[in-house]
């Protein structure tokens, strides 16, 4: 199938999707659309970047337009994810304002929330922490739910969400179908989707659990005395915007400051942060404002920035599998990327335990690279290095 012509969906969404400039679907929305349209029950696994949200919403706003008392729920793990899927609903929904849709996340105004539910939203997208209050403050109602969406439920799982979904679950009806998407399968999902989903359709593109082949993967051997050093010498021998992955909040504000101080365009998110700051980092990151993001894993799923350049692992991550969500933020859609580790003496069991599950999912194992001679900072950054110098 290699047009969006094929599917029977309405009108306003062909229209939609052409002025998105959406030509061809890809391989997981040409298996999940027309399993979503016969109503079945699916369960897809597929990479990050491959177009998961297109292929849940395209189907739901298409059931939304023919059966007008029915509302639909989409549950991802995180607030970025979360205004991710809502900016690809807005503009599938262009030419039907009758979709409206309310964003209901932590983090946000409560009041805002109250006034977007006050509007009888068709869609509800929400992180399960902040449904469960609004469930519990009696503010929403899940009575005419029909669709059900748990997106990125591997990582809902990971964070602990568990108990969370339970209590949501309950709460909906038992007939309605239910779509799970998932960028791996791990064990933990097999409970879920047998609780949850009634006979569904498998769909697995590629290897769900690989690294993208699009992507250059490359680690550099240091120590902590350099390794700040090192960072910057990459940063200013690239072009193109970067993705720093730091473990901690502490750190990531730590490294931001640092990198900001050598006259770098620096952004960063956390959990720690407001989601007005997270907002304003990420816009800024993704309009070109600031050519460098440092963030914790919170930013591993959900950031959707087209061409981001590099990845750089500052930190490595404490599970193997977030090493591939990591990476993942670029090399999307086709284009290609480049991922960096820098490695220090104290992280070779985690390397070691990341190298294992890379070639176990048959990844490319990233090739060492040996640290060059220094390359010379830019003009800014060589003056904020010589003022740092005087201050002592």
């Amino acid at each position: 199938m290699n047009s969006f012509s094929q599917f029977d969906l309405p009108e306003a969404i062909h229209k939609a999707l052409k002025a998105l400039d959406y030509k061809e679907p890809t391989p997981v929305q040409t298996q999940a659309i027309p399993a979503a349209l016969s109503g079945k029950d699916i369960i897809a696994t597929a990479q990050t970047g491959t177009g998961k949200t297109a292929a849940f919403s395209i189907p739901i706003a298409t059931q939304l337009l023919t059966k007008n008392d029915t509302t639909a729920l989409v549950i991802a793990p995180t607030r970025e994810l979360a205004q991710q899927i809502e900016a690809t609903w807005r503009g599938l929904t262009k030419f039907c304002p009758e979709l409206r849709v309310a964003c209901i996340m932590g983090g946000a105004s409560y009041s805002g929330q109250l006034k977007q539910l006050a509007r009888r939203p068709r869609l509800i997208i929400a992180t399960p922490g902040r449904l469960v209050d609004h469930l519990q403050q009696r503010t929403v109602n899940m009575s005419k739910v029909s669709f059900l969406v748990l997106d990125e439920a591997d990582r809902m799982l990971d964070m602990g969400f568990a108990p969370q979904l339970n209590q949501i679950m309950r709460m909906l009806p038992k007939t309605r179908q239910t779509l799970l998407f998932s960028a791996t399968w791990e064990n933990s999902l097999d409970q879920l989707s047998k609780k949850y989903l009634n006979q569904p359709v498998r769909i697995a593109v590629g290897a769900t659990s690989r690294a993208a082949g699009t992507i250059e993967q490359t680690t550099i051997f240091t120590n902590h005395r350099e390794k700040n050093d090192v960072l910057l010498d990459e940063l200013n021998s690239t072009e193109g915007s970067v993705l720093i992955f730091v473990r901690t909040k502490i750190r990531t504000d730590k490294l931001a400051r640092y990198l900001y101080s050598f006259g770098l365009k620096v952004g960063c998110i956390h959990g720690g942060r407001t989601q007005g700051q997270r907002n304003t980092a990420l816009a800024s990151f993704r309009d070109g404002k600031v050519r460098i993001l440092v963030a914790t894993d919170v930013a591993a799923r959900g950031i959707d920035v087209a061409d981001i350049a590099h990845v750089i692992n500052y930190d490595l991550p404490q599970v193997p599998e977030d090493y591939i969500h990591r990476i993942g933020r670029t090399g999307r859609a086709g284009t290609t990327g480049k991922a960096l580790s820098l490695l220090t003496p104290e992280d070779r069991q985690q390397w070691s335990d990341i190298a294992k599950f890379l070639k176990k999912t048959g990844s490319t194992i990233p090739t060492p690279r040996k640290i060059v001679e220094k390359v010379r900072l830019s003009p800014v950054a060589e003056d904020a290095s010589q003022r740092r110098a005087q201050r002592g």
